[in-house]
């Protein structure tokens, strides 16, 4: 898992308390479990080595947020997220699997029906658009596909909608991309997730 949302408020106002090398420690603790998809091993100086961290730092803060177990150090925040991307994830390719939008056949079509001829005010609807700058290539690929599951187009005037509710939330584009595709959104307005926040969300 190489992309994650992450709420800066929320994060700064649960590690307060910390030393910069334990804020240091926690944010590749979190980096390492987010990419490996697993809980962190046991093995304290084997995780020291490969975080580039002081062990002390990390024991510390391994004891603060997460949760020792036989198999490892789990972290629930982190868990909920990597079950949601494995989610989306999933859907995802069984939506790939049933082969998109069916090819619509139309027996009584003939050559003499009139043909309507394009104008500038009816361009058709494309899905030719660039990716922008501020969006992972997985999660622009998950978007296109979400979007074509749902029959509908993705166009300069939907993706500079989406950007200006994003940015009333307060959110990056990236972000908002994903929450849509995990909630199964046709659009995204900043009043269905800022109503829908809360005043702190721990990553305890």
């Amino acid at each position: 898992m190489h992309h994650y949302p992450f709420h800066i408020g929320d994060y700064r106002s649960s590690t307060a308390h910390l030393s910069n090398e334990e804020d240091l420690a926690y944010r590749r603790l979190i980096d390492f479990y987010m990419d490996t998809e697993e809980e962190i091993p046991l093995e304290t100086q084997w995780v020291a080595r490969r975080i580039r961290v002081d062990s002390e730092a990390i024991k510390t803060v391994l004891n603060d947020f997460f949760i020792r177990t036989e198999s490892g150090w789990k972290h629930a925040r982190c868990d909920a997220e990597i079950a949601k991307y494995k989610e989306m994830a999933n859907r995802n390719r069984i939506n790939g699997l049933k082969g998109g939008r069916p090819k619509v056949k139309n027996p009584v079509a003939s050559h003499s029906q009139p043909t309507v001829k394009a104008t500038n005010n009816h361009k058709p609807i494309t899905n030719n658009i660039n990716k922008p700058e501020s969006v992972s290539e997985d999660v622009w690929n998950d978007f296109l596909n979400h979007r074509k599951t749902r029959k509908s187009a993705v166009t300069e005037r939907v993706i500079n909608s989406i950007t200006k509710e994003a940015k009333k939330a307060g959110w990056t584009l990236d972000d908002t991309l994903t929450e849509i595709v995990t909630r199964g959104w046709n659009s995204f307005k900043a009043e269905w997730v800022v109503k829908q926040q809360q005043p702190q969300m721990d990553w305890e």
